[in-house]
């Protein structure tokens, strides 16, 4: 920076100086009798204004800075090369230090943050989990809190889905009912007026004025009792005079039945029921006058808790009664978690090949208390190279009998405690589930590494006591909250959808042109360029936004040092306002062998689906063997149909009745002609 800058800067300075003294100079001269608080105050504003101009001045840059900026920055107002060729390396260095300075803000694949570390730590958990098998021992609990906590300031409020619902079916005291088809008023005159509306108008649609009206009135005779001295104006709004209303301009040839288009009835919500049936009295005004009426009788009821069951009927009707039955009281909730879901546990224990493709798991209900113990077990197996699914069916054998009685086997008639069905040749040739499972599979991961970063989080495990147990050194808190999950289906869905276009088109002899599966790939690729996948999680959060549900899922993953999977803690809230309350799942899953070995289900896997259980029921061919049996029983009944049918037509055909019967006829006359011959 040259001198001359230098010294403007500093005169600019002394300017600014002389310019803050300038006032109280000015002020002093022109008031000679300043009291000593004024001297002492201006004194003051002198010193502060003196320190600010000072501190503005030695933040410009000095002797020291222009060294600094020579050294970055190129001089040619000399012509020294020595100096020339510095600045250039300086120069040359500071940009690639700004440049580096760059990348490290936004390059996180070369220099990640907490966050795409946390990702890719998990990332890379999953994939080596889901490639390697393993074994897997989960368990899951439930606990139910009322939706809204008891001390937050949205207590006692009601969601807006259902303030509408409660308000649009809000019925006050005293509105029209069948009983109310008298005229209004004997000190009126609406004789004429009705008489002509009588015969102008349909009368359910003066039905509909009538209570339109008495609702109007009630509601603003309710809040005239609080306060709201609305009554006078709704009066006036229907406050008509006989005079203004002559029967002479009112005929019937005016308005007549033919000239009265029923379409426009059907609007205002004819017997036909339009497309606005039902909706007059959504208007803002009239909701807004509900909703006030509704709310000053709840008050009102709770002043007075003799009302609150006839409340509970006259505000809100049959909806509200319903919508109060599914809504949970605290103490509901309460008694919930200590008569059920503390003794309730969801347990289960797997194990997984990815070579051969196959998931084996025994999945257990068990309750148990100090005076009543029950468990439900269900041993289930997925082998996808052989498209094939075997289960104990014991447990929905009940079911079963219940509605097929006489096809349903005893336990003791079975040759094996599980069943294995398998898909048919027509859908594994189409699509073998082997290719839709991989791409499944690929679909996830691709998925969750598309997610965005901030949803992976690093969190603190020397407090958690589940760590421990499964001696973890660091963990990753996933969230996926509606937006997360609509918008992993959708890219689920891409991906999925993708794959399997890849293996059509790999193998164009099995899927030539037309195809079906070929077709349908073409036909949902062309609805998938039409949305992101992001639009489906704005749609989970409309859903939620309206829906009488909220719901979100937060994953917990214990990892080692190596990046090993060693467990997960899932938890998942379900719940809304119109329930009252909000049940979380809380499953924990360990992959460790000792849990799997020591856990009571692990027998009953090794029973049902090791290498020495007993081979599993073909299902195909009892299923096939029930179909084979139930042919030959409707075939033998249209067959029994066939012989009745027939033995009818034997006996009772027209030709042999006319032959038979015609041949007594004749014999008879011919013996009424013997008789006359013998007479003669």
């Amino acid at each position: 920076m040259s001198s001359n800058h230098v010294n403007n800067r500093n005169r600019q300075c002394h300017s600014e100086m002389a310019s803050n003294y300038l006032p109280i100079i000015n002020n002093k001269n022109n008031n000679g009798h300043v009291s000593q608080i004024s001297k002492l105050t201006s004194i003051a504003l002198l010193v502060g204004s003196a320190s600010l101009v000072l501190t503005g001045c030695q933040s410009n840059p000095t002797a020291s800075a222009d060294v600094a900026a020579s050294s970055t920055l190129m001089d040619f107002s000399t012509a020294n090369p020595a100096q020339s060729q510095r600045q250039g390396r300086a120069f040359t260095a500071s940009q690639d230090a700004q440049a580096e300075r760059y990348a490290q803000l936004f390059d996180q694949e070369k220099y990640p943050n907490t966050e795409h570390q946390a990702k890719a730590h998990l990332l890379a958990a999953i994939r080596q989990h889901l490639a390697t098998e393993h074994v897997a021992v989960a368990q899951a609990n439930y606990q139910a809190v009322p939706f809204i906590d008891a001390d937050s300031i949205d207590a006692g409020s009601s969601s807006l889905l259902r303030t509408i619902i409660e308000t649009y079916a809000y019925q006050p005291e005293g509105m029209y009912d069948s009983s109310d088809d008298e005229p209004y008023n004997d000190d009126h005159n609406y004789d004429g007026a009705e008489d002509a509306l009588e015969s102008d108008y349909p009368s359910d649609y003066a039905d509909e004025e009538q209570k339109a009206e008495q609702e109007e009135k009630a509601i603003a005779a309710i809040l005239a009792e609080a306060g709201e001295n609305e009554q006078a104006s709704a009066n006036e709004e229907h406050d008509y005079d006989a005079e203004d209303y002559d029967s002479d301009d009112y005929s019937s040839d005016d308005y007549s039945t033919d000239e009265y288009a029923i379409d426009e009835y059907d609007e205002y919500g004819g017997e036909t029921g339009g497309m606005l049936s039902g909706m007059s009295g959504l208007s803002p005004k009239t909701m807004a006058a509900k909703y006030e009426a509704m709310q000053m009788a709840k008050q009102q009821a709770k002043t007075e808790p003799t009302n609150s069951e006839e409340l509970s009927m006259s505000s809100t009707g049959l909806i509200g009664n319903i919508l109060t039955m599914f809504s949970r009281t605290p103490e509901q909730i309460a008694a919930s978690n200590a008569y059920q879901y503390q003794h309730l546990t969801f347990n289960s224990v797997s194990q997984y090949n990815p070579k051969k493709r196959q998931l084996q798991s025994v999945y257990s209900y068990d309750y148990a208390t100090p005076t009543i113990s029950s468990s439900i077990q269900i041993p289930v197996a997925f082998d996808f190279n052989n498209s094939s699914v075997t289960l104990d069916p014991s447990a929905i054998m009940p079911i079963v009998a219940l509605v097929n009685p006489e096809n349903t086997p005893l336990p003791s008639q079975m040759a094996s405690h599980t069943v294995s069905f398998g898909l048919p040749e027509s859908i594994t040739a189409q699509l073998p589930p082997a290719v839709l499972y991989d791409a499944v599979l690929n679909a996830i991961q691709s998925s969750m590494a598309e997610l965005a970063p901030e949803h992976f989080s690093a969190v603190d495990i020397s407090g958690d006591a589940f760590a421990k147990e499964v001696g973890a050194t660091r963990a990753v808190k996933v969230y996926f909250g509606s937006q997360q999950s609509g918008e992993m289906i959708g890219k689920t869905l891409k991906y999925v959808t993708k794959s399997l276009q890849e293996y059509v088109d790999a193998n164009p002899d099995k899927y030539p042109d037309g195809a079906m599966l070929k077709a349908a790939l073409a036909k949902v690729q062309l609805y998938n360029k039409g949305y992101q996948s992001a639009d489906v999680g704005s749609l989970l959060q409309l859903i939620e936004a309206i829906g009488p549900i909220s719901f979100n899922q937060i994953n917990y993953y214990y990892l080692d040092n190596s990046d090993r999977l060693l467990a997960k803690q899932q938890r998942v809230n379900i719940g809304g306002d119109l329930l009252g309350s909000t049940t979380t799942m809380l499953n924990q899953v360990r992959y460790d062998k000792s849990s799997f070995k020591r856990h009571a289900l692990t027998p009953l896997l090794a029973e049902s689906f090791g290498s020495n259980a007993v081979a599993p029921i073909d299902g195909n061919a009892w299923i096939a063997a029930q179909r084979q049996k139930k042919d030959r029983l409707q075939t033998a009944r249209y067959a029994r149909y066939d012989y009745e049918d027939g033995s009818l037509e034997t006996d009772y055909s027209s030709d042999e009745y006319d032959n038979r019967y015609g041949a007594e006829s004749i014999d008879e006359s011919r013996i009424g002609d013997a008789k006359d011959d013998n007479e003669k």
